[in-house]
């Protein structure tokens, strides 16, 4: 059993909480050496308190893997209890082991790269301390999103995340650029902000009434034994879910924010990218999947929004030159991935490729901060070339990153895509093809950046020149997210490599989550099939990786011919298809134009002018009253003798 779950649960929240106010209080005066020990320690212990909460859950029954740890009472008005509360599960566990472990490494990688600011110059104490006081504050709020056993306590991380996400990047709030994608990313998330309260809202008046509760399992219970109105009423409800998670995890529509969020301190896009805010969505619908299974519709718009925003950023993204934004639309097309998984029905799968992203991209973008640390700022890599001679060991660290994530066979994107593509190809034909053709464009633009920053000549030779290796400070938590990227696949294997083996549920993450999501009815296909298209897959990556060597190494004819014959395209996807250009001629302009006119109109006209005639009526009131105080005695006689007599006239005549 887990022993003493209560304390368990409040020792997880409480070393990042301490971290935050230790560092805001005493950070600068502690230094950037202890500053950076206490925030590393502090999201480390946590992720000793999820291995401990793991191996508690693995000493249970299989079915009875589900704790609900009260913290303390909440919110008790009315009908309403919320409760501050944990449900220590399968999924949040693994949940938690993702944010704390990947989280920990991400913060020992910044501690020897956050030393520098943005212009390489030594950054001041009191900035590097406030730079982990909001990393860690970020762990925190994740935790309690994950952990939440209840939809108001979701909602509480959700905002607390958004608020921390948009402090980190715009921590060089100097810059414009920073200063205005961390608005960027703020306001449109609050878009998907109200989609999930108004789904909260929704759900409280639909069942949370009559169960005094927003808990999941109460909600879950409500919702399966109510009638058709409630059950029809969840589509709506999903959707609003569906509104918010597109918000937090960049999909189609608001996924606009996500490539500007590169603004931010490299270990920030690591730690947004990799392993926190932006799975935030795919956890939601995870976690909400007896809601989803209940609303068909809904699971298809998300199948199909997840292999679009998919196939959209990977299209994107073999066109970029800067090569954090190359790994910010790849975020974007495998977050759109996970959407398809859960879309299909797939859950463990969907978080299957969560767990195995948070390694190969915290990888990357770790290895890109490495490159970036070495150039002094600089990431286009139209002007790296040759860099494998100069950076070795961040050479071997990206690659080991491109490969999983190009879906290489046996590493660990291979397994967990495979394992979606697979489901998707159960489900419909045309998803997989998509998503096939989009996992082909992944391997492509992986390489393009391996080839063009590693490879070949140098392009630029005084960059080239003054670049050098990372100290081991930022080199060996990136050989542990290696590690992962390799080896991470082995919690997901497919079944039937067990049944071959006389392995009895080889797949861990399916055969443990299964009890914590909606059973659907399953989608049976042979084991002809499945090898069929783990092969296909393979094959898939290979030939990217070699469309890319071709293009790119070898100069073949035959690509550069593609390329010009696709050279119509070139200008629609380095614009990135207009899409801001459009949000900002249909909202943005609008929105300001109205702001403005309000502001003329309204707060300088009507307010301000109401308050400043009041102001001068007073005033000259005022003034007229302050002539007739003149010290002259006969006056103010007269006065009396004219006050006594109207007085006198009031009462005798009048009244």
């Amino acid at each position: 059993m887990l022993p003493n779950a209560s304390a368990v649960s409040a020792l997880i929240l409480l070393f990042p909480a301490l971290g935050t106010l230790i560092n805001a209080f005493f950070g600068r005066r502690l230094g950037p050496r202890r500053a950076a020990f206490v925030a590393c320690s502090a999201v480390g212990l946590a992720f000793v308190v999820a291995v401990v909460m793991q191996i508690g859950l693995l000493a249970l029954p299989l079915g009875s893997r589900s704790i609900d740890v009260l913290l303390w009472r909440w919110i008790d008005i009315g009908s309403l209890r919320v409760n501050f509360a944990f449900l220590i599960d399968e999924l949040s566990v693994t949940m938690a082991l993702v944010v704390t472990g990947v989280g920990f490494l991400i913060h020992v990688f910044a501690a020897e790269y956050m030393k520098l600011d943005d212009e390489h110059r030594p950054l001041d104490d009191a900035r590097y301390a406030r730079f982990f006081v909001y990393t860690n504050l970020f762990i925190l709020m994740m935790l309690i999103l994950v952990l939440a056993n209840n939809y108001v306590l979701l909602y509480m991380g959700w905002e607390g995340v958004g608020l921390c996400s948009y402090l980190l990047i715009s921590f060089w709030y100097h810059r414009p650029a920073a200063a205005d994608a961390g608005k960027k990313a703020f306001l449109v998330n609050r878009v998907g902000d109200f989609g999930l309260a108004l789904a909260i809202f929704w759900l409280f008046s639909l069942v949370g009434k009559q169960a005094g509760s927003l808990a999941y399992t109460d909600v879950f219970s409500a919702v399966a034994g109510a009638g058709p109105a409630v059950i029809a009423a969840m589509t709506g409800v999903t959707l609003l879910f569906l509104l918010a998670a597109t918000g937090k995890s960049a999909q189609i529509p608001l996924f606009v924010w996500l490539p500007d969020a590169m603004e931010g301190p490299t270990p920030v896009s690591a730690l947004i990218h990799a392993a926190t805010m932006v799975t935030a969505g795919v956890y939601l619908i995870a976690r909400s999947s007896p809601l989803f299974v209940l609303a068909p519709a809904t699971m298809e718009v998300v199948a199909w929004i997840g292999v679009l925003t998919a196939f959209f950023a990977a299209t994107i993204a073999i066109v970029q030159t800067d090569l954090k934004r190359i790994l910010a639309y790849s975020t974007i097309s495998q977050l759109g991935f996970m959407f398809l998984g859960v879309g299909v029905g797939a859950w463990a799968s969907g978080i299957f490729l969560l767990i195995t992203h948070a390694f190969f991209k915290a990888l990357l973008f770790l290895s890109a901060g490495s490159v970036m640390h070495a150039l002094h700022g600089e990431l286009n890599i139209d002007k790296m070339g040759g860099l494998r001679a100069k950076l070795p060991t961040t050479y071997k660290q990206f690659l080991i990153g491109a490969l999983a994530l190009a879906g290489f066979p046996l590493l660990a994107g291979f397994w967990s895509k495979d394992s979606i593509l697979y489901r998707a190809y159960l489900h419909s034909y045309t998803l997989y093809t998509i998503g096939a053709f989009t996992a082909l464009l992944t391997a492509f633009y992986s390489f393009r950046a391996v080839y063009r920053a590693f490879h070949g000549e140098p392009r630029d030779h005084h960059l080239y020149e003054h670049a050098h290796e990372q100290p081991k400070g930022m080199t060996w938590p990136l050989w542990l997210l290696a590690v992962g990227a390799v080896f991470g696949g082995v919690i997901g294997l497919p079944a039937f490599l067990g049944e071959m083996g006389g392995i009895a549920h080889i797949n861990l993450l399916e055969s443990e989550m299964g009890p914590v999501f909606a059973e659907m009815a399953p989608e049976h296909g042979t084991v002809f099939l499945e090898v069929s298209l783990l092969l296909f897959s393979g094959l898939v990556a290979l030939l990217g990786i070699y469309l890319a060597y071709a293009r790119y190494v070898k100069q073949s004819q035959s690509m550069l011919a593609l390329q010009r014959m696709l050279t119509p395209l070139q200008p629609v996807l380095e614009h990135k298809y207009w899409v801001d250009e459009l949000y900002m001629a249909v909202l943005v302009r609008p929105l300001r134009a109205l702001a403005r006119f309000f502001f003329r109109v309204v707060d300088q006209g009507l307010v301000d002018g109401a308050v400043n005639g009041a102001g001068r009526v007073t005033a000259v009131v005022g003034s007229g009253v302050a002539r007739l105080q003149n010290g002259v005695l006969s006056l103010y006689a007269l006065s009396l003798f004219i006050g006594v007599v109207a007085l006198l006239g009031y009462f005798l005549l009048i009244r």
